[in-house]
């Protein structure tokens, strides 16, 4: 059922309503759910049992007088077929056919706009994901924050806000001098295993196509930045810091370019201490008096917030900890206007929670209590060949993303990038997940993403089949759709605007995954059951290319949602 067919019948309630709570001061709202069972209707209410005791009635009987102004008012006309009470006072409706069918209809007029809504509309939300050091490739875990939050950012979009997508670098701090120094070494020409290679060193491939670059005096450019041009000499260790950063960003670039990631923003953690904003952050935070000395240490209160423990703000040595220039981030977007900020990141962050929030509070800015969200997701395992694949030659410990997509595509990108989108986003976030390769490959219905795309493709080979004006679909008799396949497949595609709105108010792009599978499922079970290229019943014939092409437009819809495409051949 429509989004807008819902509000008529909460409409034709309330009228039915409003002569009997007329006087009494009542105002409630009528809220209208789906029937456990469907054998009892379409649409059920318990508006009756809710207000019976105030009007002091019996249930049954104030449904009854509810059930003859609904059915007796000229506005449910083609919308309520019957209504009848169940048990001790539940109103059950059953939605006439014409209304079911009015779905392709709507899809048809509203193509991809079909499912979108307008409720956010004037609200700004900033998602920020990914948000790798810029010390080696992505690996996995970071793909699955890029396929979240490309899909929870497209979510929120389609539901009016104004979305802001963002990749909060940590250029600063002891990996980075790790990284310096790793390129260093390999530049001398000192390998891992070599005598003085430094212990905590970065060990991949990948370090000594940098420090090739760097001797060869190449210029590299992330997408956001200035151009750092190698100066070749060994002994420069800041320079060398500052071509390795520049070089891992434009690698990182080109995985989420490769992955159909794209952002609004980049914010670089420097860029905080360059502007002072850590220094004023903390500053904010003594004069609002929620911070103490201790050990030579400034610690803040975040016990007041919620906190299990107080936490070290300023070392004893002068330098901050960790979540300090994370409180002075997320301040900076409160002060961008973000009303609504979202932190897709590995489950390892769930300590800072309590401390960023508490910081977040203490600063006594009028930032809301549970600002930011977090989603946070668990690690992926990689399966290859029956095995789990652990290490990467190029990275040297881990799986990138790009050895993912390159797998799951067989040398194909576009077909990789579908797999792994579609996979990392088809599990809610908070569970662990096994990607396995050879399943992204197969082309059979145990591939998810395959049996989604090859309804779609099987829709576009019907209607080449056909070879008709697609135009002349709009006029097709719909009521003709009469078999329980059709029914179904009606239902279905009434849900799509639903279950948007409730994949981004729960942060679960995951729910769209889910109802791509069972749409697939319904189109393929009505093309085994139903012939749809009739010779002897053109009506027909016409009205079910109809309900197909609707659902071909609401499977591409959902696939682009998800950042999967949608092939017209498979």
């Amino acid at each position: 059922m429509l989004a807008q067919q819902k509000q008529e019948i909460a409409a034709l309630f309330q009228a039915a309503l409003a002569p009997v709570l007329e006087g009494s001061g009542l105002a409630p709202t009528v809220v209208l759910e789906r029937p456990r069972d469907p054998s009892h209707g379409d649409i059920a209410c318990n508006i009756a049992m809710q207000l019976a005791k105030q009007l002091k009635m019996n249930p049954r009987e104030l449904a009854t007088k509810i059930v003859a102004g609904l059915l007796e008012n000229p506005a449910g006309k083609g919308l309520v077929e019957s209504a009848d009470i169940a048990g001790p006072g539940f109103i059950n409706l059953r939605v006439a056919a014409s209304a079911k069918q009015s779905v392709v209809r709507t899809i048809m007029q509203q193509q991809g706009q079909f499912g979108r809504s307008e409720l956010g509309q004037g609200k700004k939300v900033i998602l920020e994901f990914v948000s790798a050091n810029p010390t080696g490739p992505l690996h996995v875990g970071h793909g699955r924050q890029a396929a979240l939050g490309d899909a929870m950012s497209a979510l929120f979009e389609a539901q009016g806000y104004d979305v802001t997508r963002e990749f909060y670098y940590n250029d600063a701090g002891v990996q980075i001098a790790t990284l310096a120094n790793s390129v260093q070494a390999r530049a001398r020409g000192i390998k891992p295993g070599d005598a003085g290679w430094p212990e905590s060193a970065y060990n991949g491939d990948y370090i000594q196509d940098i420090a090739d670059d760097y001797l060869a005096g190449k210029t590299v450019s992330a997408s956001d930045g200035q151009p750092a041009t190698a100066s070749g000499d060994v002994d420069d260790l800041e320079s060398i810091r500052k071509f390795a950063v520049t070089y891992l960003r434009n690698e990182q670039d080109i995985d989420l370019q490769a992955f159909g990631v794209k952002f609004d923003n980049y914010y670089l953690e420097s860029s905080l201490y360059l502007e002072g904003k850590v220094e004023a952050a903390v500053d904010t935070l003594l004069r609002a008096g929620h911070t103490y000395e201790q050990d030579g240490a400034l610690w803040l209160r975040t016990t007041d917030y919620g906190d299990d423990k107080d936490r070290v703000m300023r070392k004893s040595d002068g330098t901050f900890t960790y979540f300090v220039p994370d409180v002075a981030y997320h301040i900076t977007k409160w002060q961008r206007g973000f009303g609504q900020a979202i932190n897709i990141q590995g489950s390892d962050h769930h300590g800072t929670i309590a401390r960023v929030r508490a910081g977040l509070q203490a600063v006594d800015m009028g930032i809301p209590q549970g600002y930011p969200d977090y989603v946070l997701h668990k690690m992926v395992t990689v399966m290859k060949d029956g095995e789990e694949v652990k290490i990467s030659k190029r990275a040297g410990s881990y799986v990138t993303v790009r050895d993912l997509i390159e797998w799951s595509g067989g040398g194909d990108i576009g077909k990789g990038r579908d797999a792994v989108r579609f996979f990392l986003i088809s599990r809610k976030a908070d569970t662990e997940f096994v990607f396995d390769v050879d399943v992204a490959l197969a082309t059979s219905d145990e591939n998810p993403v395959y049996y989604v795309q090859y309804a779609h493709a099987r829709i576009c080979s019907a209607l080449a089949n056909w070879g008709g004006d697609e135009a002349q679909l709009a006029n097709a008799d719909l009521s003709l759709l009469a078999t329980p396949h059709e029914a179904s497949l009606l239902a279905k595609l009434a849900a799509y605007p639903e279950v948007l709105a409730r994949a981004q108010s729960e942060l679960g792009p995951h729910q769209v995954a889910f109802y791509l599978r069972e749409l697939a499922g319904e189109l393929h079970s009505y093309y085994f059951a139903h012939k749809w290229l009739l010779d002897d019943d053109e009506p027909l014939k016409l009205a079910r290319l109809a309900l197909a092409s609707a659902t071909r437009q609401v499977l591409r819809n959902g696939l682009a949602l998800i950042g999967v495409s949608a092939p017209n051949k498979m």
